[in-house]
């Protein structure tokens, strides 16, 4: 299959590492072309075998897989990022996107959830484990970008129903919150999926957070 997604996955933990390999290659979607178990070599692999993304534990040893994704974006900017953590702690995940990582999830979920991630880092999208989302959009203090750095695409009221999506609100807070009807929610979250070319409403708010529109 010539267009399969070629995976990388640099882990520590040999079970885990074995883990990720087995679900990865029982997906016809993925070709994995290569494993390591510690950001010096996890760089040496990656280099060599120019990945379309990097599936990388945020605890190495030798470099940590922060340091070794900062790495990876510079010298391979073609190459996208997954980290993958025991941890919801907000100051790794700030780190993790200021570093270029594209994806971030949670070793306590599901596999499937973590080929989701994959998929979407390689189609060029940024997703955040829904475990840890809404706990970290809420505790950013500022964005990556400049705020309003970009043209925003999204109207006036879009951007009021980012910021609750962004602040963890479900349809019904919002539209009670905006004094709107709950289908004209849906409604305009459905525009903001289609204007900011997401799948879900995670990937909005930190897409909007990245490019400084919310």
């Amino acid at each position: 299959m010539a267009d399969r997604i070629r995976v990388i996955v640099v882990e520590d933990h040999a079970l885990t590492r074995a883990g990720l390999v087995t679900a990865l290659s029982r997906d016809s979607a993925f070709e994995v072309v290569g494993e390591a178990a510690d950001g010096p070599s996890g760089f040496e692999l990656a280099t060599s075998v120019a990945p379309d993304v990097a599936v990388i534990d945020i605890g190495l040893p030798g470099e940590d897989g922060i340091a070794l994704t900062g790495r990876i974006r510079r010298a391979l900017p073609k190459t996208h990022v997954v980290i993958l953590t025991m941890h919801d702690l907000e100051d790794e995940v700030i780190a993790a996107l200021a570093a270029g990582a594209d994806a971030y999830c949670l070793k306590a979920s599901r596999p499937e959830r973590v080929l989701d991630a994959v998929r979407i880092a390689a189609e060029g999208g940024v997703y955040f484990d829904p475990l840890v989302a809404h706990v970290v959009l809420r505790g950013f203090g500022r964005p990556l970008v400049p705020a309003r750095a970009t043209l925003s695409p999204l109207t006036e009221r879009e951007t009021q129903v980012l910021e609750l999506i962004a602040e963890g609100k479900s349809n019904a807070e919002i539209a009670a919150k905006l004094s709107i009807g709950l289908g004209t929610v849906k409604g305009h979250i459905r525009d903001i999926l289609e204007k900011l070319s997401v799948a879900d409403r995670t990937q909005a708010a930190v897409e909007a957070f990245r490019r400084g529109l919310i």
